[in-house]
């Protein structure tokens, strides 16, 4: 098997994955039109959805042309062997890059700065296939630093790029209140179901189900949390808007209002790489520690 095989098996992969999310859109709208949940509103945060695509895209771009010519550099600059490319490396590197996803994954929900960004992903109070499509446009921009380390040890650049692109074009057809629970894939796979309790804002279901194509990494790292009641979808703090504009920076005024109002210059590195609940938590515990005392 050689690059070309790989590059072709990619773009086969990416069109599969196009055909999957249409086709489950086209049931989404079948499905709406009988039970008339389609509104306005719901057409109005597709097209939200939408408009997010061409920044991402644009910058995606630029990003991964420049993530594979670093990964080749790297390759052949300080790697001093690698791997043949054949059906199992492929495979290794596809469950290789799943793991290292789930960790870039769950960094962009802990790390408020990578918040910014996939805060956008998880701004729709809907849950439908063009959510998929729903991103900040400099999302992608840790992908290439976290998965480095997979080309320092041995693994071909061209591997590592079709793990990524793979990854995320699995998780299309799972953005969707259509498909219900599927029985023991549940329990191995990031299915319609587990994916619906990523996008809840309901506090069991804050942070959990990290997952790209399987789910067994939340398992074995403590995140993982099953579908219980439905999900409300969205973020937590009040945000519902439409307008694409307000949906593509919905992050950055909360943290730069933050950001001047820090008293020290730890607070503000800890406002931008911590949890970004960091500085409500401290407020609570500031008032607490303020609080008269009672004897």
């Amino acid at each position: 098997m050689t690059t070309i095989d790989v590059d072709a098996l990619g773009v086969a992969v990416d069109d599969a994955s196009y055909l999957a999310a249409g086709l489950v859109l086209v049931y989404e709208l079948i499905v709406g039109l009988q039970h008339k949940r389609l509104r306005l509103r719901t057409f109005q945060d597709m097209f939200a959805s939408i408009s997010t695509t061409l920044p991402y895209l644009l910058v995606e771009i630029f990003i991964l042309g420049f993530v594979y010519l670093g990964f080749v550099y790297v390759s052949d600059a300080w790697v001093t062997w690698s791997m043949p490319i054949n059906a199992w490396t492929i495979a290794a590197a596809l469950l290789a890059c799943d793991f290292v996803y789930y960790w870039e994954h769950r960094l962009a929900h802990e790390v408020r700065l990578l918040w910014t960004q996939h805060a956008v992903h998880h701004s729709s109070r809907y849950m439908n296939v063009l959510v998929a499509f729903r991103f900040g446009p400099f999302e992608g921009a840790i992908s290439g630093i976290i998965h480095l380390p997979l080309v320092l040890i041995g693994f071909p650049p061209e591997l590592v790029f079709f793990g990524i692109l793979a990854v995320l074009a699995y998780q299309g057809w799972i953005h969707t209140e259509s498909i219900g629970r599927l029985g023991f894939l549940d329990q191995i796979l990031n299915t319609p179901s587990n994916h619906r309790v990523h996008h809840g804002c309901d506090d069991k279901y804050l942070d959990k189900n990290y997952g790209g194509i399987l789910i067994i990494w939340d398992r074995l790292f403590g995140t993982y949390q099953a579908e219980e009641e439905h999900p409300r979808f969205g973020l937590k703090r009040d945000f519902d808007s439409v307008n694409p504009l307000r949906v593509w920076i919905s992050e950055w005024p909360g943290l730069f209002r933050d950001l001047r109002s820090s008293t020290s210059f730890g607070d503000a590195l800890m406002i931008l790489f911590a949890h970004p609940d960091w500085l409500a938590k401290q407020g609570v515990q500031r008032r607490s520690a303020n609080a008269p005392q009672v004897q």
